[in-house]
């Protein structure tokens, strides 16, 4: 395999402020200890049809960037007797690092960063209860996107694998359960579709390394986005887009509070799923769509915005449809779309609309500082969306990330209905631009210049995501049917 070169004058790393300060009240710091080569390998498969071929092919390349670039660190690390926890999808480290070691640490040259690992506050994208429906039929955000449309010409989802990173879920949910890859109909078997990046935390109702499945939300928020993707329980809760596809988890917060370490880990167990021992990587494993109803904000230690980027990028390289929320900052008018992973061009970035189609107040818009395109890409159903939540129960949510996981069932029907789209996410990112609805989706915000009668614009993107509309648009497109 090739790896791409980075090359550089050897210099001492450069420690993040709040690492010192974090060391000068003694103790450990939390902290990731970053690599200055981050880039992305240069695969000679980067073409292949076969995308289970380009991947793994991608993750032996970024397992040799990381073992060549880190066994020094790794020595000092375990001479010390400091436990660490590595990183290949993007090239670092997470360890305690006694205060009084800092300074010899940040002396080495073969490290760019030392990063602060913080979990500080909940900022998740916070999607608000408010009461909760009786309504039994289709709910009005799938009824919107046109996904029963979809279903009728023989296409719900089936085929396809969705990933979720979230607050955890509840898989035995009645709404949940049927279409969880990890259950046959008998017994649930969760190597390789599930994974919990929560080790350290205190008082969890789910505890640390939870073995199976467990929502510690108390809105219940991961399950909910699991069930506006999948979710059906085959008699009065028809509430996911997609209910013919299947759905593995990774939890990447504490009750809400996330940091990059656990962001990082559950997209590395996405690209290549591992058993329950955390052993035996598989990329074969890894999910078509990977749906994300977070945000990492200043305060859960994404400062510079690159934190999680070169891990972002990698999931899409290997042909996973990476579908993010934009954010919940829309009071505060344009230029709100600003937490990772939703800056990332890589991302696709969804807003929320109400039953009316307006943009919902709390969306945020862009631009995004630095962006090369227009976000949102695009907006969906997220304002008094029903759906599943522990135990057993349903609620109406709101929020953009209640909004995401409908374009992450859209993108599923597309797969279903054409399997070649599968590990072309670029592609099914055009598509669903292409395809938006723009007639009566309004926003009065005027962002960079821009109306919301314009399109693109920065309130809505291309439109409101329709799954029908795609792929009637695509369906006599050579190629995409076989």
């Amino acid at each position: 395999m090739v790896l791409a070169v980075c090359c550089s004058v050897a210099t001492a790393a450069e420690v993040d402020p709040r690492v010192r300060t974090q060391a000068q009240a003694g103790g450990s710091v939390d902290a990731l200890i970053v690599f200055a080569d981050q880039t992305r390998p240069a695969l000679p498969l980067a073409e292949a049809r076969d995308v289970h071929m380009r991947r793994r092919a991608l993750v032996a390349a970024l397992h040799a960037r990381a073992e060549h670039a880190q066994q020094g660190v790794r020595a000092w690390l375990d001479a010390r007797g400091i436990a660490h926890r590595d990183f290949w999808i993007a090239n670092l480290l997470q360890a305690q690092i006694p205060a009084g070691l800092l300074n010899e640490l940040g002396r080495r040259s073969d490290i760019a960063r030392i990063d602060p690992n913080p979990s500080i506050a909940l900022r998740l994208p916070q999607p608000g209860l408010v009461a909760a429906s009786t309504n039994g039929s289709i709910t009005w955000g799938v009824a919107k996107i046109e996904a029963p449309l979809v279903w009728a010409a023989g296409f719900t989802g089936q085929g396809v694998v969705i990933g979720g990173e979230d607050t955890g879920y509840q898989w035995d949910h009645p709404a949940l359960k049927p279409h969880y890859r990890g259950w046959n109909g008998l017994v649930a078997d969760h190597n390789y579709n599930w994974h919990d990046a929560i080790h350290d935390s205190a008082g969890n109702p789910c505890g640390n390394n939870a073995p199976a499945p467990c929502d510690d939300d108390a809105e219940g928020h991961g399950t909910h986005t699991a069930g506006t993707f999948v979710g059906d329980d085959g008699s009065s809760h028809r509430i996911g887009a997609a209910p013919g596809a299947k759905w593995i988890g990774c939890r990447n917060m504490d009750r809400g509070v996330g940091t990059p370490a656990r962001y990082i880990e559950c997209m590395q167990w996405m690209l290549a799923p591992t058993d329950s021992d955390g052993n035996n990587p598989d990329p074969d494993l890894a999910p078509d769509i990977v749906s994300n109803s977070w945000g990492c904000p200043p305060s859960e230690g994404c400062t510079s915005g690159e934190e999680l980027q070169a891990a972002v990028d990698n999931l899409v390289d290997a042909g996973i449809f990476y579908v993010v929320a934009a954010g919940n900052y829309g009071q505060d008018g344009c230029a709100t779309i600003v937490d990772p992973p939703a800056i990332y061009d890589a991302s696709f970035v969804v807003g929320a609309t109400d039953n009316d189609d307006a943009l919902a107040n709390f969306s945020s818009r862009g631009p995004v500082s630095g962006g090369t395109r227009v976000r949102p890409d695009i907006v969906g159903p997220g304002d008094s969306v029903y759906s599943s939540v522990p135990v057993n129960a349903y609620a109406t949510l709101r929020g953009t990330s209640m909004a995401t996981p409908h374009v992450a069932g859209a993108a599923a029907l597309l797969m279903s209905a054409f399997p070649a789209l599968k590990g072309n996410p670029r592609e099914v990112a055009q598509i669903l631009r292409a395809t938006a609805v723009t007639q009566g989706v309004s926003d009065p915000y005027v962002c960079d210049g821009v109306p919301a009668t314009t399109w693109p614009n920065y309130s809505a993107g291309y439109g409101r995501v329709d799954a029908w509309n795609a792929y009637r648009d695509i369906i006599f497109i050579d190629g995409l049917d076989d």
